[in-house]
């Protein structure tokens, strides 16, 4: 009797050691899910960050120029190819253009938004092409982190380049969706004021989430990258000689 009460504590024992194992093993696989779980949804969540906040970043982080072959200063408007040709007036007024951003799945960002919805963004009344530029602050010449948008506008005015159109920022985003991921575009256009007298103006960028048009300060001494790259509109008629000369006396040597 001994025996046989001893094999059934022994038999119960063993069930009882198996089933504390098994529901170790599922709190343990359970424990892996979640955090499986809580890390992906990290990732999601990182990914997920605006692309205003990558914009702003691109500002604190530091470029390692040291690593990168010399830029060649910009002399003259001849040594700025046209980068890409598009399409302004197509849309009758800024609401039907910002239906047509929505339609093909485009963020617009709160800034870019407003600048949209204000009185003072206007479109084209005729269809034209227009040609554009995109020229990095180094190539025209500044080398030091950041340089105003002022002191931008005025170098590229002296080469002869053109401040864009507030249109070309949204007709820009709608006819670059090869755009590649990484890729912020400053759109050197007129600030624009937002509800609050904020001036601003639109980004056209891929920060990696997808394509987005947003808005970012356009205070005339906002602080730019000089690595960032900032659209112009190209004129189509030739510039004077003359003109050309006297605009590259006035670059750095």
């Amino acid at each position: 009797m001994d025996q046989g009460f001893h094999q059934e504590i022994g038999c119960r024992a063993r069930q009882h050691c198996s089933t504390a194992a098994h529901h170790r093993s599922r709190r343990l696989l359970t424990t892996m899910f979640c955090a499986m779980c809580m890390f992906q949804l990290a990732t999601e969540a990182g990914a997920q960050c605006s692309a205003r906040d990558v914009l702003q970043n691109q500002l604190k982080l530091k470029t390692a120029s040291s690593s990168q072959a010399p830029i060649t200063p910009v002399r003259s408007i001849a040594d700025l190819p046209v980068w890409k040709r598009i399409t302004l007036g197509s849309y009758s007024n800024s609401l039907t253009l910002r239906n047509a951003l929505d339609a093909i799945g485009c963020h617009v960002g709160g800034l870019a938004a407003e600048i949209l919805a204000r009185p003072a963004f206007i479109v084209s009344t005729t269809r034209k092409e227009v040609e554009l530029v995109s020229v990095s602050a180094a190539a025209l010449g500044f080398e030091t982190d950041t340089v105003t948008l002022t002191a931008i506008y005025e170098r590229a005015k002296q080469l002869g380049l053109r401040i864009a159109a507030a249109e070309v920022g949204p007709q820009l985003r709608l006819q670059y969706l090869d755009q590649p991921a990484g890729e912020f575009l400053v759109i050197g256009m007129d600030p624009i004021k937002t509800w609050s007298g904020e001036e601003a103006i639109l980004n056209v960028a891929n920060g990696g989430a997808g394509l987005v048009l947003i808005g970012q300060d356009g205070r005339a001494g906002a602080a730019i990258s000089v690595t960032s790259r900032v659209v112009f509109e190209r004129p189509k008629e030739t510039v004077p000689a003359d003109q050309l000369e006297q605009a590259a006396a006035l670059l750095p040597p």
